[in-house]
């Protein structure tokens, strides 16, 4: 399937943003999607699906797709600066149920939600967590359950749950910047207890670099990415606690929008056909696949 890329856009006033994101060189390879090994060039249109697009994004032949290709393994760039990953691979599937080209625009988390608002975005997938805040805003898709897990340096006693007085780093705008670190820190400093030094980064790999060098003493992630940080960081690095918080990832779409349909009838094909679960499987994230394409499930 042809792909197109779009020239990044300005971002967008800034709107609470969900979700951490990496990109390390290491991770970086291989085409589109293709680390997964899934091609979406067999998949076949969704009849069904297709019915349902505005008359407008079916004569375009495109689907417009923004993400911030910072967070592997779900989105990041690959070698030649194109958006690679499992979540990629599952956004072009669902673009082929719909007989639409993927357009990407790569640019920064918090500028996906304006644009798709403002309707130069078709959808947004760059691991967005469904909240009822961003329900506000924009429609949800939901395609994973996810959660939150820490990593820290192999033989660390450091406890997410009492964690006061430490340096614990973040991607900024993350759901662990803006919601979990500083309900916890406000937990400690009401104790009567030092509060969490918030590191925050722009990137997911400088976040972890900061607990690799001894700048933070743990760092707060998404599962599959904490997970990939760890993976490939064997022996310096390994998970913490238990996983928490779980809740849905969805593709961003236009609030009330026809297109929120199409996509929740492009995912359910996806699911009914096994390609959905195939790609998932690929990218060790299984555990968190889902049997229905819903809508705004976040209930948080």
């Amino acid at each position: 399937m042809k792909i197109r890329y779009a020239i990044p856009a300005i971002a967008a006033a800034a709107v609470l943003a969900l979700t951490g994101c990496v990109n390390n060189a290491e991770n970086e390879g291989g085409g589109s999607g293709g680390e997964q090994g899934g091609s979406t060039a067999s998949i076949q249109p969704d009849q069904a699906a297709v019915d349902l697009l505005p008359a407008e994004l079916k004569d375009s032949g495109v689907l417009r797709i923004g993400t911030d290709a910072e967070y592997p393994p779900n989105e990041y760039k690959d070698a030649d600066g194109n958006p690679t990953g499992w979540g990629v691979e599952l956004a072009e599937a669902v673009s082929a149920k719909l007989g639409l080209e993927p357009e990407w625009e790569i640019l920064s988390f918090d500028s996906i939600i304006p644009r798709i608002q403002e309707g130069a975005l078709d959808m947004g997938s760059s691991s967005f967590t469904d909240t009822v805040e961003r329900q506000q805003s924009v429609d949800f898709v939901n395609f994973l359950n996810a959660g939150t897990q820490w990593a820290a340096p192999v033989g660390s006693d450091v406890d997410p749950d009492d964690a006061c007085g430490l340096t614990i780093a973040v991607q900024a705008t993350t759901v662990q910047d803006t919601e979990e670190l500083p309900a916890k820190s406000k937990a400690c400093t009401d104790a009567g207890k030092p509060a969490i030094e918030i590191l925050r980064f722009d990137g997911q790999p400088e976040a972890t670099q900061a607990v690799v060098d001894g700048r933070a003493d743990a760092f707060s992630a998404d599962l599959p990415v904490t997970g990939d940080a760890v993976a490939k960081l064997k022996g310096q690095l390994e998970t913490i606690g238990d996983v928490f918080d779980a809740a849905p990832y969805g593709f961003a779409t236009q609030k009330g929008s026809d297109t929120t349909q199409a996509v929740q009838a492009a995912l359910q094909s996806l699911i009914d056909d096994g390609t959905y679960l195939e790609i998932l499987t690929g990218a060790g994230v299984e555990s968190g696949a889902l049997t229905e394409a819903t809508i705004n499930a976040g209930t948080e």
